[in-house]
């Protein structure tokens, strides 16, 4: 299959299955193009949540689109990473087409667009995503209905991954995710799902005060907008797991790779939300003495503020599970964040929370948690990494970027736009986030 047309050029597709093996042919054209190209710098993105690879095409196409007149004498090469992932149809994308983010029927229904994706994103599985599908439509009010679809959804993700693929995929608790089944799965489905209700009333409300005012806090949320909810975050959980093995037995092989047929060559890694996860695992993944990543920007990361660290404020015992990988970085490592990410700022932090402790929390406390140690760094920012320096977007593009080591960059300025319940999570495509990229590299 042809790479497809996107406006830039020379531009590569990589595709990775869900145990990070390449499509061999797409690799090797790659390895042969960066040479017959004379490429000196090769950006590398790996999409979040998606649905499909037209989707991650148009997001590379509308992101890699002003690069060429920012860096007009740059030798520049495009590389656009496509892994199994999956995006809700419920959830807008700021600037893609009626046709992409459909508008949708409220929660909890479970529309044909996600329930084909979800077929896509875990064949094998129709049966299970059918009787998941039927319980939403039908809503029973008996709590042993919304066990039985807590059943169907740790069914559905298979919580604990079989065989060797477990090594790559473990977390530490620093990330919310016990290594064992979290209790996200084995808890309480009717109260987690409560929960989630709680929060998702509060993200719909302006200024987090429900609509009717003190009224409206008489009325109790529906816990199947809940449970439609807490599919997403198993989802999610599932798609947060397979990131990481695709990014440190994936792309870290393929650069290696590449590093050791053109040496020469500067890579910079471009992720957003779980591709941010992907291209930081990839770091892992390097092979020993592989110095050719020479910035790694992230973009809404959705993953622990905590994973760089190498000691937790919460446990001095533990670090982060990307512990010191930023140190194989030949540049900086620089964290693009935004408060308008509701995705993150809500419901990352309340799943990571209900995944480590059974005893949940509500909705209108979440933004107590965000200094603790259930965090992503998509709101805000790496931490615990000594030396971290933090700038406003419009601040860092001015300055002279840090040679090495992390930079957190508040781009809530111009990331801010986006419907509940993902806020302005998909709001990436910006210039001045392309120039962010060319600055952390040094491309000119």
């Amino acid at each position: 299959m042809a790479d497809p047309a996107v406006s830039v050029t020379p531009y590569w597709e990589l595709t990775f299955d869900a145990d990070g093996d390449p499509d061999a042919g797409r690799r090797d054209r790659l390895l042969a193009g960066v040479t017959k190209k004379d490429v000196r710098d090769l950006i590398v993105f790996a999409h979040g949540w998606n649905n499909d690879r037209s989707g991650a095409t148009r997001l590379y196409d509308g992101f890699f689109a002003p690069i060429p007149k920012l860096a007009p004498k740059a030798r520049i090469g495009y590389v656009g990473v496509v892994w199994p992932s999956m995006r809700f149809a419920d959830e807008p994308i700021p600037d893609f087409p009626r046709a992409v983010a459909a508008e949708m029927p409220r929660r909890p229904v479970l529309d044909k667009d996600t329930r084909h994706a979800l077929l896509e994103t875990f064949p094998g599985r129709a049966t299970v995503i059918d009787q998941i599908s039927r319980l939403l439509d039908q809503q029973p009010c008996e709590d042993a209905e919304l066990e039985e679809f807590g059943r169907l959804v740790r069914i559905l993700v298979d919580v604990v991954p079989p065989g060797p693929q477990a090594l790559f995929a473990a977390d530490t608790l620093c990330e919310g995710v016990p290594q064992d089944s979290p209790d996200l799965f084995s808890g309480s489905t009717a109260a987690l799902c409560e929960e989630f209700a709680q929060a998702l009333t509060y993200l719909d409300s302006p200024d987090g005060v429900p609509d009717g005012g003190a009224a409206a806090s008489f009325s109790l949320p529906n816990p199947w907008e809940g449970a439609h909810e807490l599919l997403r975050q198993a989802t999610y959980y599932a798609m947060k797991r397979r990131a990481g093995t695709v990014g440190e037995r994936g792309l870290g092989r393929v650069i290696g790779q590449l590093a050791a047929r053109e040496p020469g060559v500067r890579v910079h890694l471009v992720g957003h939300s779980f591709g941010a996860r992907l291209v930081s695992f990839a770091l892992r993944g390097l092979p020993k003495g592989v110095r050719t990543v020479k910035s790694v920007t992230l973009l809404q990361g959705a993953f622990s503020h905590y994973a760089f660290a190498s000691r937790l404020p919460h446990d001095a015992r533990a670090g982060g599970v990307l512990e010191g990988q930023h140190n194989r970085i030949d540049g900086p490592l620089v964290c693009c964040y935004s408060r308008h990410d509701s995705a993150l700022s809500t419901m990352y932090p309340l799943a990571s929370r209900m995944a480590g402790d059974a005893r949940g929390i509500a909705a209108p406390d979440v933004g107590r948690m965000l200094g603790d140690k259930w965090g992503a760094m998509g709101h805000d920012g790496v931490r615990a990494v000594p030396g971290t320096k933090s700038l406003k977007l419009a601040d860092a593009l001015k300055a002279t970027l840090p040679a090495s080591g992390c930079l957190n960059v508040d781009a809530a300025a111009v990331v801010r736009r986006g419907g509940a319940p993902a806020g302005a999570h998909s709001d990436i495509v910006h210039r001045e986030l392309a120039q962010m990229l060319l600055a952390a590299g040094r491309i000119k």
